[in-house]
């Protein structure tokens, strides 16, 4: 594995060195091993990246590049460079959510600077003769931040208020709330009506589509 860059620039040197790339010829490179489909390896490409370019967290609730505050986000796109699908944030606490701020929130620390990476991943794309696309580093801009803050802020009032069986993706105008589980079976503790623990499958935090379309439309200038 790469060591995790030191800067900004060295960061970006190295996603420069990978874009055009097929996942396979990367693979192939770094000896890392390539599955016939994502079913069962979801979490594949993130992690061949994260082999690429020195990330160094693992699964810490903390930045990709812990050093540099930045997180890594691969975003599949189409051929006309549309997202494909929603960008997983973190998972999302459903108790114990007295006091807590957007700022001091896992949210906030994964989308205060991030590393966008388009891969071209259309359905009909092999796994391995997927393109990585040209990576950039972004921040949100003040009106990004606080529909972020208000749609976390709205989402986790919900949760406090034992509504999290009500809440489902249509909430949130940028960040919506999902079931986050390997399995029907992996339920965690929850905040339930009259403020009773209740047992309930763990949920994590998406960025909506239509939110990473825009951030590609200002980068790329679409």
């Amino acid at each position: 594995m790469n060591a995790p860059p030191q800067t900004l620039s060295q960061l970006q040197q190295r996603v420069d060195a990978i874009a055009g790339k097929t996942l396979g010829q990367l693979a192939g490179e770094l000896g890392f091993k390539t599955p016939q489909d994502l079913l069962r390896e979801k979490g594949w490409v993130g992690q061949l990246i994260e082999l690429a370019l020195g990330a160094s967290a693992g699964s810490l609730p903390e930045p990709d590049f812990v050093s540099l505050g930045v997180e890594l986000k691969t975003l599949p796109i189409s051929q006309k460079g549309l997202p494909l699908e929603t960008t997983f944030v973190s998972v999302a606490p459903l108790t114990n959510l007295q006091g807590l701020t957007f700022e001091q929130s896992t949210v906030y620390k994964k989308l205060n600077h991030v590393l966008w990476l388009p891969i071209l991943a259309e359905r009909d794309i092999a796994v391995i003769d997927r393109v990585i696309g040209s990576g950039f580093l972004w921040r949100p801009n003040e009106q990004q931040f606080a529909q972020l803050k208000r749609d976390w802020e709205e989402l986790t009032e919900l949760i406090a208020l034992g509504k999290i069986e009500t809440l489902n993706g249509h909430y949130g105008e940028v960040l919506q709330l999902r079931p986050k589980a390997a399995n029907s079976q992996a339920l965690t503790d929850a905040i339930g009506p009259q403020g009773k623990t209740i047992q309930t499958l763990p949920r994590g935090f998406y960025l909506k589509t239509h939110f990473t379309r825009q951030i590609l439309a200002n980068h790329f200038a679409l």
